[in-house]
């Protein structure tokens, strides 16, 4: 019935713009409703736009559009071969009903007769292009929805600050699928205090005991890490020494198949050291747990089940990820290790268990959008956790388990934790109560990066009097990560809460920079910036 009132609602605004925001909990159902709009769409002979934020998303998501609809899907992403590719996007310049289903880059393919845009997702960063040309693809679906005179429907289960502010400012009607589908219940969630315990590859003995009973149960399992290789970091014992990336301002991680160091940052690697450049130790040991160390360690503690693990070196190769998700897809029992990969949108029926490694990481970060992304996050791989019959159980390792942001997401509310969070930001004056433009310099000297930022200050200073009263500007300073990949860089954040002063002074800015030679320093603009790093 929930369903069936969303799509009403959504059908109301046929053939003019309207957007909505799809809020329903973790296995509420959000796809069956976008394939009951993609029906109806169809039926008018109009195409559909349906966008998710990863391409490891697109196979399953694919195989349950074409058992269900009777019309070509079309799937346009960056891991298509360019040959390929283009043959698809030529495809959709004709009026054929069709669904494109695509990450962020195909917002911008053709559709004729473009009937309604869909994201899946909304909330995720990935929507956001942060290299080239940057832009958001949920707010130019907006826009292009607006444009095109058809509803956007924008779905989550965690919706971002921005979105859940569009609502109450009016801008955004909100739907709701406030419980599962068929009857399934959302998971337990259950915080373990790792405080004092050993630990194996970063498992306590409490979470592998868990572990081995919903194996025992023939149920599946997903081990969650949001860190890729065998370890973050490789020191020396004797002397204190860390293997730093050579050019940049970064520890080099270590990865054991193959045998290597190696940054993901810049993709540098390097051999594994025999000794300490520094000292001569060969008292060399490990720092951390990534997902190949908690996959060793899982098949020494588990020898006879299947060790699956996600992330993005297990995935590199064509097909892989959709072969991996149909091995999962089975319902054979055996545990899933991976990253942020396995935290968005999948539908494993047979999991029954979501073990969450170290929840800790992003409860103390410099990052004011931080604890958003957190609890966004941890909700999310949460709700990987019993989808089909079976009760579910969520396990969070923490050495803080009194912090009140995850006290929230223990009771799965993550309405209460973005009330209080836009509580936070409009008494800060932060986004969404404000906007930011970010203005970088890269340059192999960190002074000529800093200079440039400088002299573009003092230049705002000087000739826009009037949108310097209100459009405040912080730095320069150097980037959080000063050095990358050998080019030092450097940040000049413009914020205001009036959006035309903003946008004419980041106008006169661009005009200035562009009418100016800097020698070897780049310059870029990012309006609307989600990392400030």
């Amino acid at each position: 019935a929930e369903q069936a009132n969303a799509v009403t609602h959504i059908l109301q605004s046929d053939s003019c713009f309207q957007s909505f925001l799809l809020e329903g909990i973790t296995g509420s159902g959000k796809t069956e409703v976008y394939t009951q709009l993609c029906r109806h769409f169809l039926a008018l002979n109009k195409q559909i736009l349906l966008l998710v934020p990863e391409i490891g998303l697109t196979p399953q998501l694919q195989e349950r559009l074409k058992e269900r609809l009777d019309a070509p899907v079309v799937v346009l992403h960056s891991d298509i071969a360019n040959k390929e590719r283009a043959y698809r996007w030529l495809q959709t310049k004709h009026e054929t009903p069709m669904v494109v289903l695509g990450t962020r880059s195909a917002l911008a393919c053709n559709l004729p007769k473009l009937g309604c845009i869909i994201l899946d997702e909304e909330h995720d960063h990935s929507f956001k292009q942060q290299e080239g040309f940057r832009y958001s693809a949920r707010d130019l679906a907006v826009a292009r929805g607006h444009k095109e005179k058809c509803p956007v429907v924008l779905g989550s289960a965690t919706p971002s600050l921005e979105s859940i502010n569009n609502v109450l400012c009016g801008k955004y009607k909100k739907l709701s699928l406030p419980s599962r589908a068929g009857g399934a219940t959302f998971p337990d969630i259950e915080l373990l205090d790792i405080k004092s315990r050993p630990l194996e590859g970063g498992l306590s003995r409490p979470l592998i005991e868990t572990i081995k009973q919903h194996l025992g149960e023939k149920h599946q399992v997903i081990v969650y890490l949001n860190r890729r290789g065998f370890a973050p970091a490789i020191t020396c014992e004797d002397c204190g020494w860390l293997a730093d990336c050579r050019h940049c301002d970064a520890r080099m991680t270590l990865h054991k198949h193959p045998a290597h160091l190696r940054c993901h940052h810049c993709d540098y690697r390097s051999a594994i050291p025999n000794q300490c450049p520094d000292c001569q130790s060969s008292n060399i040991k490990t720092l951390g747990t990534g997902t190949e160390k908690a996959e060793e360690t899982l098949e020494a503690l588990f020898p006879e089940t299947p060790i699956i693990r996600v992330d993005r070196d297990s995935t590199r190769k064509k097909d892989a990820m959709k072969n991996l998700v149909e091995e999962i897809n089975k319902g054979l029992p055996c545990i899933l290790v991976g990253t942020q990969m396995l935290a968005k949108g999948h539908n494993f029926a047979n999991v029954t268990l979501v073990a969450v490694v170290d929840a800790d990481g992003g409860l103390f970060s410099a990052d004011f959008r931080a604890l958003e992304k957190t609890a966004q996050l941890l909700i999310q791989v949460a709700g990987r956790s019993g989808r089909g019959s079976s009760q579910g159980q969520v396990i969070i390792q923490t050495s803080h388990g009194d912090h009140p942001i995850l006290q929230q997401i223990a009771r799965g509310n993550y309405q209460q934790i973005a009330e209080e969070l836009i509580e936070e930001r409009r008494s800060s004056s932060l986004p969404p109560f404000s906007y930011m433009t970010l203005l970088k310099a890269e340059d192999p000297n960190i002074n000529n990066a800093m200079n440039l930022l400088e002299k573009t200050k003092i230049m705002v200073a000087e000739t826009a009097a009037d949108a310097n009263q209100i459009v405040e500007l912080l730095g320069p300073i150097p980037a959080s990560m000063s050095r990358k990949a050998g080019v030092h860089r450097a940040h000049l954040l413009l914020t205001s809460e009036n959006r035309p002063a903003l946008q004419r002074t980041t106008q006169q800015i661009c005009h200035w920079l562009n009418s100016n030679r800097w020698g070897k320093s780049r310059w870029m603009i990012d309006v609307d910036p989600i990392e400030i790093n």
